[in-house]
């Protein structure tokens, strides 16, 4: 199977099931509907009409794995309407978020008391003006220009820059907010399936058509991440109440939230680590304001959110600390390189870095997620691992705002701070199962491939230094029996001691073939075609590879490996899926959607037969590679109307 090296995924974002169905309606300026339009009938935060009379709707970011290293931008609103016309603002201020940074994660961005009823609509509105957006490209970050579908520059700071979405709901399905109770809203910014992108332009480019997947039940289960100034600790309820605070926000107040914890959750307060109901004491002796990030699940039940571990005060970067966030890429001596990190300030906002330089010493406290208890220096920070280091930047006027900019190195004095190691993401091709080790033909570490590392000194000896080519990962008793030989892998895992490998990484985590998701997309072109598959059945879709109208997205993303569909012995089945799974016919203020593939499939047949043109084709699911087939847990096909140019 022959891998490109231009991803050409692109179209539409998915509906999903119970979805709230988003389309772009082009630019404009401003701000967004007014908060209090929502609350107009007595829900005020706060207040006890609020805690009697109102509900509450919980907002979460996430995004579909994809290609780019950073694409942060300003969410300026999201507002819901309800069949009366009334309206009600989800966000008091705009939210600064890095989509990439979600890929393996949900944000909690906020809360809101609202006016219980029925929702059926709304908007989204997203500023561009200030983004930084990069992707990856011979083995280098660089920036990327972002055009809408007729050409016009999103980055420029011009009202164009400046993006409405429409919430437009299905009559069966709305997002129902009852007195008493949270609803969930989840926004999926597909970032994949809505943007072609093309590195062999200088700078990079991409054509977005901007579309957002938003769930009140999500099909994707993702680890909730939510951030916020402490406000009240209740030992005895095993609870404590933030005001959330998301992504790395300095200030402002997106609702009060109540975390859960368990006896089992990890705490780390000040650098010091704590468990359940020791760490929640160790937090209400914290004062009110300090800042916490907790990651937990969320009960789509009652929408409860327990946190499994919670971090406060000087083990949060940006509070005392300042602080990176990314993969080491490079180690000389006490010298650490890491590329594509999140610096995250205590005098400003936080900024996407292509290149951040930290030195650690022997007095870098080092610490492991989800091992509170075992000891670490300075030793066990080597190359590939993904990093939270804290301390302070010694050259803070770098910048590095400006996406199209001279690449210069921020440095991060960590020789008295704190280095926390972060499970790390490993995709590659298996290449050698033995018991307890597998070897594989590494192609990336997290978002970044792997020609950005440089595993010198990574070995016992110069000949031992890792070799992607054939990197060594411990899995001592994990089953084996989902790896396949030359079938991709990911490894979710640590990577060995600086010096110490082989072997070169010790997994935790292993996710086979079959597991791994796969996204499919192909266009057909502005003028689309009315007949884009060979095969159209009650159990399959075939795409017709010999219709000339195919354009340039013709492609399957697995994991970060990006197959042609020209390359693959014949095209593959899309196939239905077990559930959850939905999939959705949409075209110009309307979308239908099918709980099951035979009534999808029928009905996309006669919109076929009457002239209706298909534009784009996205699928996600799980991709099979004897029988070639993609069992689809999602799938939409954008429409052209017969009659519309």
């Amino acid at each position: 199977m022959k891998a490109t090296s231009r991803s050409r995924l692109g179209g539409f974002a998915l509906l999903t099931s119970l979805l709230l169905g988003i389309a772009g309606c082009g630019g404009g300026g401003g701000g967004g509907s007014s908060a209090a339009s929502g609350n107009s009938q007595g829900c005020v935060p706060g207040s006890a009409t609020a805690a009697a009379e109102c509900g509450s709707v919980i907002v979460s970011l996430t995004d579909a794995e994809g290609e780019f290293t950073s694409y942060t931008v300003d969410v300026l609103s999201i507002t819901l309407n309800r069949a009366d016309g009334s309206s009600v603002e989800l966000l008091p201020q705009e939210v600064r978020v890095d989509f990439a940074q979600l890929t393996d994660l949900s944000e909690i961005i906020g809360t809101a008391s609202v006016v219980p009823g029925v929702y059926v609509g709304g908007s989204i509105r997203i500023d561009y003006s200030d983004a930084e957006i990069y992707v990856e490209a011979g083995g280098n970050i660089v920036p990327v220009n972002v055009l809408d579908s007729d050409g016009t520059l999103l980055t420029d700071g011009t009202p164009a820059s400046v993006v409405d979405l429409d919430i437009r709901l299905p009559d069966t399905d709305r997002l129902v907010v009852t007195r008493g109770r949270a609803a969930l809203l989840s926004v999926d910014f597909d970032l994949a399936a809505s943007h072609i992108v093309d590195t062999t332009t200088n700078p990079a480019s991409a054509v977005a058509s901007p579309y957002i997947v938003a769930e009140v039940r999500p099909v994707d289960e993702k680890e909730i991440r939510v951030r916020g100034a402490l406000v009240a600790v209740d030992v005895n309820a095993g609870t404590y109440d933030i005001r959330i605070r998301p992504w790395h926000l300095h200030n402002g107040d997106y609702g009060v939230f109540t975390v859960a914890t368990t006896a089992a959750t990890e705490f780390e307060i000040d650098e010091t680590p704590y468990t359940g109901a020791a760490g929640l004491r160790a937090l209400a002796a914290e004062p009110r304001g300090t800042i916490t990030v907790a990651f937990g699940v969320l009960n789509l039940g009652d929408h409860r959110f327990t946190a499994e571990i919670v971090h406060a005060g000087d083990s949060v970067g940006g509070d005392s600390n300042s602080a990176v966030l990314g993969n080491i890429v490079s180690r000389a001596g006490d010298r650490l390189v890491l590329k594509g990190a999140v610096a995250i300030r205590r005098d400003r906002r936080a900024h996407f870095h292509r290149t951040v330089v930290v030195n650690i010493g022997p007095d870098t406290k080092v610490t492991r997620i989800g091992d509170p208890n075992m000891v670490f220096d300075e030793d066990d920070l080597s190359v590939g691992q993904r990093v939270a280091i804290f301390g302070q930047f010694v050259n803070p006027a770098v910048d590095n705002s400006n996406p199209s900019g001279p690449d210069v190195a921020l440095i991060l004095d960590a020789t008295q701070g704190h280095a926390r190691m972060l499970v790390t993401h490993l995709l590659g091709r298996v290449t050698q199962v033995n018991p307890g080790q597998i070897n594989v033909e590494l192609r990336a570490i997290d978002r970044l491939g792997v020609a950005m590392f440089d595993f010198t000194g990574t070995g016992r000896t110069r000949l031992l230094d890792a070799d992607p080519a054939n990197y060594e990962i411990a899995t001592a008793t994990l089953p084996l029996s989902a790896v396949e030989h030359d079938r991709p892998v990911r490894v979710l895992g640590f990577v060995t001691a600086f010096g110490e490998a082989p072997p070169d990484f010790t997994g935790r985590t292993i996710v086979g073939p079959r597991d791994l998701p796969a996204a499919l997309g192909v266009g057909w072109g502005e003028s689309g075609t009315t007949a884009p598959f060979s095969v159209m059945t009650s159990t399959s879709l075939v795409v017709d590879l010999t219709n000339p109208a195919i354009g340039e997205r013709h492609h399957m993303l697995l994991g970060k490996e990006v197959v042609d569909l020209f390359d693959l012995p014949f095209s593959p089945s899309i196939e239905e899926s077990g559930p959850p799974r939905v999939y959705g016919i949409w075209e110009p203020g309307h979308v239908e959607l099918f709980k099951n593939f035979p009534d999808f499939v029928r009905e996309l047949t006669l919109r076929l037969g009457g002239g209706d043109r298909a534009l784009n084709l996205a699928a996600y699911g799980h991709y099979t590679e004897i029988g070639n087939r993609l069992a689809a847990e999602k799938i939409v096909v954008q429409l052209q109307p017969a009659g519309n140019p």
